[in-house]
């Protein structure tokens, strides 16, 4: 198992006039490998629980299992949370600050005191995860890349450090359609080398078309989880908790409205092609959507 969360509340500034409950007795697990949509609306709750996941909070109350290991146990070692959590924040790019993208890239491992060879090794292979050329971009400064690129840069900072599990929140902020598709693509690609995901996004069409799991959490509390089918089928559980279906579910709830047979389990561009396909013909190298 690869996180447990069992039975976590936590509190903003307690015993003041500012008190305020972010979470509510919240439980589930995630096995090794999974890739994990996280939404909510503004205020749910969602990014306190992944700050908690990833030890940027600490004073919670419950238990948080990483591969085993309690680190709500305040004598636990946080340098190993460290090894183990990889975290991505919104907009990664303001975090880099060396003069170059090898030296931004190798600052993690190297402040851990690895040795220099294998930094290098971890260096190079981060770049490759995230389709940077390492000769071409080792000595540029990470500050005249463009946008993708820098995002990418951060990113392999991260992965430098050879996490087991990476959490990100809100990490195609910012980023335009083409952007947001390629950063998904790769978070697939790590996630297929075996690294577990958890991400934090608004964006319902890319949870639905790229993750396993989705958990839906409202006023602090866990409201739904189960797989991208399960949950953005239920419209009527996501209204309550403030939330829109992806496009291509409302796409088609409207056909439905219109009469249609469509399953409520269509959730995706692919799913819904491959109906209309068997439904009116042809064949899907002549069908775009």
């Amino acid at each position: 198992m690869s996180i447990k969360v069992d039975h976590v509340s936590y509190t903003y500034m307690p015993g003041t006039p500012f008190e305020h409950q972010a979470l509510y007795d919240v439980s589930f697990e995630i096995p090794d490998g999974d890739f994990v949509g996280i939404v909510g609306h503004t205020g749910s709750g969602k990014s306190t629980l992944v700050q908690i996941i990833s030890g940027l909070i600490r004073g919670y109350e419950g238990h948080v299992y990483v591969n085993g290991i309690d680190f709500s146990d305040k004598k636990q070692d946080r340098r190993e949370l460290r090894k183990q959590v990889g975290v991505v924040f919104q907009y990664p790019e303001y975090q880099l600050f060396e003069e170059s993208v090898e030296k931004d890239i190798a600052y993690g491992p190297t402040k851990l005191g690895i040795d220099p060879k294998e930094v290098e090794r971890r260096v190079k292979a981060a770049m490759d995860l995230v389709e940077l050329d390492y000769d071409l971009f080792r000595d540029k400064s990470p500050f005249s890349l463009s946008g993708g690129q820098k995002r990418k840069v951060a990113i392999a900072g991260v992965l430098a450090m050879e996490p087991k599990i990476l959490i990100m929140d809100e990490p195609i902020a910012g980023l335009d359609p083409m952007g947001r598709e390629n950063f998904m693509q790769l978070a697939r690609s790590l996630n297929e080398c075996g690294i577990t995901i958890l991400m934090v996004s608004h964006n319902m069409d890319n949870l639905a078309e790229y993750t396993k799991h989705v958990l839906v959490m409202n006023d602090g509390r866990l409201f739904m989880q189960g797989t991208p089918e399960e949950i953005f089928s239920d419209y009527t559980r996501l209204r309550e908790a403030s939330l829109d279906l992806p496009e291509v579910a409302q796409f088609a709830q409207m056909l439905r409205s219109r009469g249609m047979d469509i399953p409520p389990h269509v959730i995706r561009y692919d799913q819904l092609k491959e109906l209309l396909l068997q439904r009116f013909g042809g064949n899907a190298a002549c069908c775009k959507m």
